[in-house]
């Protein structure tokens, strides 16, 4: 290699550990871009209803976000922080209440093996007695409390939370009102010959990413709207929490629907066993439709993602970005994808034609 490769390899190499070391501000300028896009798709269908130019939609769907956030805030996020502090204070209860049912079912089983209370499976029942464990409540509350803590130190202090969401808001805002500016001056970054491939690419991942957004917008909404048909029909308390609840972390795939599901059992145990039953078939339907009935009609042009790929990625990312990793994991692998689709294998593995040997 001359000299000139080797300078250009370490260049690179530095721009990566750069890239490294600036990780989560990597990710909090990704989560910018996702929000910029959403507000271009936003954009884009005003432009589409009202045929009006690019400076007055991007007003318009200014103005419609600003009602739903104010709207959002008056009318439903009091409701919800008031019935997720009463969710909080029964997860204790509820914790205690499993225990004792845990307990009597070992006791029954215990009876049904050796004809009485007494055999092999006091070491475990044991385990569960008041005596090893204190008080029940006090202790569920306390780990809860902690971990409760530590949840929070995970989320970091709260101003530094609240200045990197001033500065997501205000970069998509820049980003929205000049896309085409952005696009352009992150392509001139790459070298000439590539710049109008790579500029398809880009389209194609930003057409990726607003088709994800809004089927997981659908989603959210039909999934948070039969929880709530459900938790009431069922006659479960605090359903307004439950139900955005159920909303909000179906965008958080595999692990959201299954956080989702463990408050509102927590509550219907309280009032009956078998309510919790309930509420687990309820969730396992309501999930199911949106997976196999709500999602393919909504999502149709979006790009499929094996639900193994997903999972990987969730993983991956969130060891590699942390929390905010784990919610931006789905949209980093739709980007990821038509990437990896287009340029390593439509540009490269595509083309690659086997030598023919010599005679």
């Amino acid at each position: 290699m001359t000299f000139g490769r080797w300078l250009g390899l370490l260049a690179l190499v530095a721009a990566l550990l750069l890239l490294w070391s600036l990780r989560e501000t990597v990710v909090l300028l990704f989560a910018a871009v996702v929000l910029a896009m959403a507000l271009c798709t936003l954009v884009g269908t005003v432009r589409r209803r009202l045929d009006c130019p690019r400076p007055l939609a991007l007003l318009l769907s200014l103005l419609a976000v600003l009602v739903v956030v104010l709207v959002a805030a008056t009318a439903i996020v009091p409701p919800f922080i008031d019935q997720f502090g009463q969710l909080l204070q029964k997860l204790p209860e509820a914790g205690a209440l499993v225990l004792k049912l845990l307990r009597q079912a070992l006791e029954a089983g215990s009876r049904m093996l050796y004809g009485s209370s007494d055999g092999g499976l006091d070491w475990l029942r044991s385990n569960l007695s008041p005596s090893s464990l204190g008080d029940e409540r006090g202790a569920l509350a306390t780990s809860l409390g902690e971990g409760a803590l530590r949840l929070v130190g995970w989320a970091g202090n709260l101003g530094t939370a609240l200045l990197q969401t001033l500065f997501v808001v205000a970069v998509a805002l820049m980003i929205a009102v000049q896309p085409t500016d952005y696009r352009e001056v992150l392509l001139l970054l790459l070298p000439s010959f590539y710049r109008r491939r790579a500029r398809q690419v880009l389209l194609q991942c930003g057409e990726a990413l607003s088709a994800w957004m809004g089927g997981v917008l659908i989603s959210s909404l039909c999934v948070g709207t039969l929880a709530a048909i459900g938790l009431s029909l069922l006659g479960v308390k605090l359903v307004a929490a439950n139900a955005v609840l159920a909303g909000l972390l179906n965008v958080i795939p595999n692990v959201g629907p299954t956080l989702s599901t463990l408050f509102p059992m927590s509550v219907a145990l309280l009032d009956a066993p078998w309510k919790a039953g309930a509420v687990l078939v309820l969730y396992v339907v309501v999930q199911n439709l949106e997976s196999y009935l709500i999602t393919p009609s909504v999502m149709h042009h979006q790009l499929k993602l094996l639900p193994g790929l997903t999972l990987s990625a969730q993983l991956l990312f969130t060891l590699l970005f942390g929390p905010l990793g784990l919610l931006l994991a789905l949209p980093l692998a739709v980007c990821l994808q038509v990437i990896v689709r287009e340029l390593l294998i439509h540009d490269i593995l595509d083309r690659w034609k086997p030598r023919r040997l010599s005679r």
